[in-house]
């Protein structure tokens, strides 16, 4: 008995393969998949009719527009009140706090990426199948496209690394020329880090604001002293950054958590720069925490925790080069976001650079998606021969957007400050 095919271009072949494109960047075991929070619970009435997902990981997946028309979605937040009791019988009537709010819109757009399956001659002439190849690459390329957008609005920059497998394109061709390739892909804009989350590494300690840039030296590299340094100004924060908390971890209410992500050279960097006891306890904590009970992708693999941050590496580096220009938003323009050019220290010295590291909290990232015309899947999957049937291309098609989720909120000096919700940015100098 011959086995059973799915033709090209079948129904069932578009359902399939549009449900897959899907799943694998939202299923598969990527940063992205592993910064994601769980859908909520039928309780959670408000947010499951905003089809969020839930609020207390760093990206927060929205599909409210995957059944209705429209290309942007707006995300609010109600400032927390201030002001002071009103004591004994003084007469409270009409001196309520005022609830104030700030808001900000996501916009989405369609993504095609195709891949060319070639012609009968070019199937003759190869063991493989090569619609089965052409279906491999596209789902491989879905995952890298999303994790690297994500990552690039996290960090308010794509940097210069480059290699074949960067989805996304430089933001720059060369200085502070942009590349006309960039903003149409990462469809809202990369938002530079707010003065007030933007550090640099100076000896042991830390810089507010990205000006220190051109004053970073080699050795200016990332050390747990820093991870302290992080920990105190989140507590002393007028707006504290809220702890990243994993659904199966018992200990997040009562040990709150944030994740610090770092390139693989400021990892090696800590590593070089910590005795021999005191890494195998930074190593220690995190699977301590781990053992509390927590099946969570973010404690698997390597990962180290110091002060409740959990510290993980990545593979991918939003990197500058010593005198190259990065965004960044000056003290003068702190209420403003205004952003300005700043060199990277052309003195840095020859084989070294700048990583740009991420410590996270909750609702650093909008992830939102919308329905593609004709489908009801956020992802949409094309067969189409051409050629009078000789040779086929493959298509796979997303619907969305991501922005880094930034509001303006009282500084308590009388000021609303832009400030990135869920993240801050830590450059370190690293060797290469």
């Amino acid at each position: 008995m011959s086995q059973t095919t799915v033709p090209t271009g079948s129904a069932l072949a578009v359902k399939e393969e549009s449900v897959a494109l899907f799943a694998v960047t939202q299923r598969a075991p990527t940063l992205m998949r592993n910064l994601t929070g769980p859908a909520p619970s039928q309780a959670d009435a408000e947010t499951k009719i905003q089809g969020q997902t839930s609020p207390d990981m760093p990206i927060v997946r929205v599909t409210n527009l995957a059944k209705s028309q429209g290309d942007e979605v707006t995300i609010d937040l109600f400032n927390v009140t201030g002001g002071f009791p009103i004591m004994g019988d003084q007469n409270a009537e009409g001196k309520g706090q005022p609830l104030t709010t700030s808001s900000q819109t996501a916009k989405i757009d369609q993504y095609t990426y195709v891949v060319d399956a070639g012609g009968k001659m070019a199937q003759q002439r190869t063991r493989w199948s090569l619609r089965g190849v052409a279906r491999a690459n596209q789902r491989g390329y879905w995952k890298r496209l999303e994790t690297q957008l994500c990552y690039t609005h996290l960090a308010g920059a794509r940097g210069s690394q480059a290699g074949i497998d960067w989805a996304v394109p430089k933001q720059f061709t060369s200085g502070t020329t942009v590349n006309p390739d960039f903003a149409p892909i990462v469809v809202n804009s990369v938002l530079a880090p707010t003065y007030n989350r933007h550090y640099v590494a100076n000896a042991a300690g830390l810089t507010q604001g990205g000006l220190q840039l051109g004053a970073i030296s080699s050795t200016d590299v990332m050390k747990l002293e820093h991870l302290d340094e992080l920990r105190a100004i989140i507590e002393d924060a007028e707006v504290q950054i809220n702890p990243v908390k994993i659904e199966d971890d018992p200990a997040a209410e009562d040990e709150p958590m944030w994740l610090f992500l770092c390139t693989r050279r400021a990892w090696k960097q800590v590593e070089s720069n910590t005795s021999g006891l005191v890494w195998r306890t930074f190593l220690q904590n995190a699977w301590n925490r781990a053992s509390h009970g927590s099946k969570h992708p973010l404690f698997k693999g390597e990962a180290g925790m110091w002060n409740n941050i959990l510290v993980k590496p990545v593979s991918r580096a939003i990197r500058f080069l010593p005198g190259e220009n990065a965004k960044v938003i000056l003290v003068a323009n702190r209420y403003t976001a205004t952003e300005s050019d700043q060199t990277v220290n052309a003195g840095l010295g020859a084989g070294k650079a700048v990583d740009r590291c991420l410590l996270l909290g909750a609702q650093a990232l909008a992830n939102v998606y919308g329905r593609n015309q004709g489908s009801d899947y956020y992802f949409a999957w094309h067969e189409r021969e051409y050629n009078f049937g000789n040779n086929l291309e493959v298509a796979g098609r997303m619907m969305g957007g991501k922005t880094k989720v930034r509001f303006s909120i009282p500084d308590g000096l009388g000021n609303n400050e832009p400030t990135d919700f869920g993240v801050f940015a830590v450059d370190v100098a690293v060797s290469l």
